[in-house]
C-alpha cells in the first residue's frame, strides 16, 4: 500500500530551533530518506516553499477566483511530502515517527485511493505505467 506523509510544521516551534540544529536536523532527515528510499520505502519526498509563496486557485458559479497565499486559517502549515510504501497503516505510522519533524508539528498519515479501481468504476481507461 502507498501512503502519503504530510509534513505539518508550527513555525512557532520551528523558530525556536537555533540554525545549526535545524541544519542538523534537516541533514539527519535527507540520510534518512535516502536510506528508506535505498530500501525500496520511500517513493517520492518534496519539501514545499512557504506559504506566502502559495495561490489557492476556486471557481464557483463560474468565477475564478485566485488567492494570495493558503485559504485556510491555520497555525501548522503543509511544508512537504513523502510517499512511502508500507504494509498497512500502522507501519506508515511507525515511518512518520522517524521523522524529526513529527517533534515540532504533525505528521498526516494518510492511504492513497487506488486510482486504478477508480478509473474501472467510472469507465476510464486504465493507462499502464512507464516501463
Amino acid at each position: 500500500m502507498q501512503f502519503l506523509l504530510l509534513v505539518y510544521p508550527d513555525p512557532e516551534l520551528l523558530a525556536t530551533l537555533p540554525a545549526a540544529e535545524y541544519d542538523r536536523l534537516m541533514r539527519g532527515c535527507l540520510e534518512h530518506a535516502d536510506e528508506l528510499k535505498s530500501r525500496g520505502t520511500l517513493l517520492a519526498c518534496q519539501q514545499l516553499e512557504p506559504p506566502a509563496s502559495a495561490r489557492t486557485v476556486r471557481v464557483r458559479d463560474g468565477r475564478s477566483t485566485v488567492l494570495d497565499g493558503p485559504f485556510a486559517e491555520t497555525k501548522e502549515v503543509l511544508a512537504g511530502f513523502n510517499l512511502i510504501e508500507a504494509a498497512d497503516i500502522d507501519e506508515a505510522v511507525r515511518i512518520a515517527h522517524e521523522f524529526p519533524w513529527i517533534r515540532y508539528g504533525s505528521i498526516e498519515v494518510r492511504p492513497l485511493h487506488d486510482m486504478d479501481g477508480e478509473r474501472r468504476r467510472v469507465g476510464a481507461k486504465v493507462v499502464a505505467a512507464p516501463a
